[in-house]
């Protein structure tokens, strides 16, 4: 039975290896806060569903088939006319990566409320929603409230990444749309900027959300509830590609969290899955899996056999 229903849009990625005004080789690959999350807890144990749209089209088909491969349910994603969206990754030095999108009119962006109803079911424990699909469109953005509605009925959990992408949306229609999403949420993840957007944790606490998590990027990262605040410092690796860093803490996070563990080992776990993440270039190909967790503790030069 699926535990965890993650919502949004998957694109296919395109990774190129140099310039691309110069001409380069690109590496294929699939990416989306969503699915990222997804394939970390996947890779953590648990049973996930990936709920959106693809194209009638070969890259749709690669994000099934990738997803499937990870071991992620995708038996209630729908086919759609529109083309699946595409994002090209250009690294420009080792810790900053030029992104460009072409998800206008596509599959992803035509998700609906309908989309919902199928994907998420009695039984889920936990719902894990992000800022970027709300960005996408009315259609998205219906999905994602349907989606918290359905949460209600059937007694999951609700996390919520605000995930602001400049690109998308301004800020102020970010925040008009995101802070009553981030409200009715019950875990809230962010960087501080991030935070501030929906509000702040002290006003997000006061609405009724259990737990703000605080992004600190390479310094680690921080949450406060109720009974108190906690931090944790992030784990030194050297940087490959820091894409994707904070979707892999989001799933070590969550996976903790539905293991039963406290808010310092969630952040202790959140902090691992990060690490692993920018040691390795791709958006979700570093997550570990659970007994990978205790590599980060071998020693230097350690020579597994």
């Amino acid at each position: 039975m699926t535990e965890v229903v993650t919502l949004g849009e998957t694109m296919v990625a395109m990774h190129a290896e140099g310039l691309l005004r110069l001409g380069t080789t690109l590496r294929t690959s699939i990416a989306g806060a969503e699915s990222n999350v997804a394939i970390g807890l996947a890779r953590l144990g648990r049973r996930v569903r990936w709920a959106g749209r693809v194209g009638r089209d070969e890259p749709g088909e690669l994000v099934l088939r990738t997803l499937r491969a990870e071991n992620v349910d995708v038996s209630t994603v729908d086919h759609d006319d529109a083309p699946t969206g595409l994002i090209l990754f250009e690294q420009r030095l080792p810790d900053v990566t030029r992104v460009q999108y072409y998800r206008a009119g596509s599959a992803g962006s035509r998700l609906g409320e309908d989309d919902v109803v199928g994907a998420l079911g009695e039984g889920v424990r936990l719902v894990h929603l992000s800022g970027i699909t709300p960005a996408l469109g009315d259609g998205p953005r219906a999905a994602v409230r349907a989606a918290l509605r359905r949460a209600r009925e059937v007694g999951a959990e609700v996390s919520f990444d605000v995930n602001f992408r400049s690109r998308l949306w301004s800020a102020a229609e970010a925040a008009d749309v995101l802070t009553p999403l981030a409200e009715q949420a019950h875990i809230v993840i962010g960087s501080a900027e991030e935070l501030d957007l929906v509000g702040g944790p002290e006003s997000l606490l006061s609405t009724g959300v259990r737990e703000v998590v605080t992004k600190l990027g390479a310094q680690g990262a921080s949450a406060v509830t109720a009974d108190g605040e906690w931090s944790a410092p992030g784990q030194r690796v050297p940087v490959v590609d820091s894409v994707g860093a904070g979707d892999a803490f989001t799933a070590g996070y969550l996976s903790a969290f539905l293991d039963g563990l406290g808010v310092p080992d969630r952040l202790v776990r959140g902090n691992a899955c990060g690490a692993f993440a920018v040691a390795t270039s791709g958006d979700w190909e570093g997550c570990p899996t659970r007994i990978e967790l205790g590599l980060l503790g071998a020693g230097e030069g350690t020579v597994l056999r």
